[in-house]
């Protein structure tokens, strides 16, 4: 199956790029599409795991099973706020 990947600030850079296509098995999961993320490009290693996923704008465990043609946004954690 294949599924779009949307990447958000600082995870965007790096990966190198804000969206791309990635192709996975049958039964994969957001937790599996992140494991080979790391793997394909190293310097997301670490960084995933921090962030919120949403598929299809919905924000979802790791656990959530994938479909072809899904998009599946990574979110970085935001600070801020200073008082």
């Amino acid at each position: 199956m294949k599924v779009r990947v949307l990447f958000f600030a600082s995870v965007a850079d790096a990966a190198g790029t804000r969206s791309l296509d990635a192709e996975l098995g049958n039964r994969a999961t957001v937790a599996d599409l992140r494991r080979k993320l790391e793997k394909d490009r190293p310097r997301l290693a670490g960084r995933l795991g921090k962030c919120a996923a949403a598929v299809n704008t919905v924000v979802v465990s790791p656990a959530r099973a994938l479909a072809d043609g899904d998009e599946v946004a990574f979110l970085p954690p935001v600070s801020g706020g200073a008082e």
